[in-house]
């Protein structure tokens, strides 16, 4: 089947809209659409970086305006959605709960590799799950035989509540304020959720379907990204025959690199508004950074992993996205304490702005602002004097 032309700007509002970005609100209000997009996506993910709110409650509300984040707990604990580590950590929709059990049988594969001594602890902690219920890291004592060598140097008892989670045996819901627990499967997943452990061309064809739907355009690669915890997947062969039976279309862009698909059934011309949102690093949109590259012309890096001295940016700056174009940058900081938003730096990307865009900047540097509980908004550079006065002026 032959190739289907699409310009940048067809690719980019598909990609945007895919994303839930084509507009505010674009899956509507309250905790309904916050379920509605993670079943749309399929996958969001999770970061605890408290620089500004954490990166998956950020995702939501910019999204969903009216978001309150003891909403995603909520949905957690109705069993409606469920948190794991399926290419990265994050919350998935608990009707996909079967098609992480490949990944959980690969965690188990590596099992076998430990010593008796870490076998045995894992046994002991599922056994005191098993008959007290829910424990957290908080409730072992320093079982650590050595000092810390560093952040990733969990002690033993950490170690293996994270191993019995990573192989399904044990389940961890959150609290409100992030507090992760430890419980059985039996008590966080329903029982009429289906458990039949998919064969390697379903789970191939759900990878497939969930990256092409949160994506709107994908290469391969990016596909076998999110399926790379299972050895010998069947990604690149699945999606041969998908596109044969034309569930999948093959699509060209001019000056990208194919090949490059997208689903049969997306729309292939949605709108686009022309509205403000300040984005997370982790978005669903940032997080393969070629394709900010290839279709946005946007160069982008997370710089908190960057050393200081060489940061360009700053350490947690967020995309600014206006429309289909991102047109800036912001190095942003919530000091809660004293409900101060800090922007340490805003860099604006070499496009002309319109007042109608900088004012809608503004409203949504305001709302960021509130939902991060704060009262005010301190800025204090930018490599345009000319925005930054205009924004001053605001606030």
């Amino acid at each position: 089947m032959q190739a289907i032309p699409l310009t940048k700007s067809q690719a980019r509002k598909i990609i945007l809209h895919a994303a839930g970005l084509a507009k505010p609100a674009q899956f509507g209000y309250g905790i309904e659409a916050v379920y509605n997009l993670i079943e749309h996506l399929g996958y969001l993910q999770l970061d605890t970086n408290y620089v500004v709110e954490r990166a998956h409650h950020h995702a939501l509300f910019a999204r969903i305006p009216d978001y309150q984040t003891e909403w995603l707990a909520e949905l957690c604990n109705e069993g409606r959605v469920f948190e794991y580590f399926i290419s990265e950590s994050g919350f998935l929709p608990m009707d996909d709960f079967r098609f992480s059990l490949p990944v959980k049988e690969e965690f188990k594969a590596k099992g076998k590799n430990l010593t008796k001594a870490e076998l045995l602890l894992m046994q002991q902690i599922l056994d005191q799950v098993e008959r007290d219920g829910v424990v957290r890291v908080s409730d072992f004592e320093n079982d650590r035989l050595e000092a810390s060598t560093g952040w990733w140097d969990w002690r033993p008892a950490k170690v293996a509540l994270e191993r019995l989670y990573f192989q399904g045996r044990l389940t961890i819901s959150r609290d409100t304020k992030f507090h992760k627990s430890y419980d059985v499967p039996m008590n966080l997943v329903h029982t009429d959720t289906d458990l039949t452990m998919p064969t390697a061309a379903e789970f191939a064809r759900y990878v497939i379907k969930r990256t092409l739907g949160a994506l709107g355009i994908s290469s391969v690669k990016e596909m076998s990204w999110r399926a790379r915890r299972v050895k010998k997947n069947l990604v690149k062969s699945e999606l041969d025959n998908m596109v044969r039976e034309g569930e999948v279309l093959t699509i060209q862009i001019e000056g990208i690199k194919g090949p490059l698909y997208m689903l049969a059934n997306q729309e292939m011309n949605p709108e686009v508004s022309g509205d403000v949102f300040i984005l997370s690093p982790f978005d669903i949109l940032n997080v393969f950074r070629p394709r900010l590259r290839e279709f946005f012309d946007f160069e982008y890096q997370v710089e908190c992993f960057v050393p200081a001295p060489k940061r360009l940016y700053g350490y947690f700056s967020l995309p600014v996205l206006a429309g289909e174009i991102f047109i800036a940058r912001m190095d942003a900081k919530a000091d809660r304490k004293n409900k101060l938003m800090l922007v340490h730096n805003i860099h604006f990307e070499g496009v002309k702005l319109n007042k109608e865009t900088i004012k809608k900047f503004i409203s949504a540097l305001k709302a960021f602002a509130v939902f991060n509980k704060c009262l005010n908004i301190q800025l204090v550079k930018s490599n345009n004097t000319e925005y930054l006065e205009e924004l001053k002026k605001a606030f």
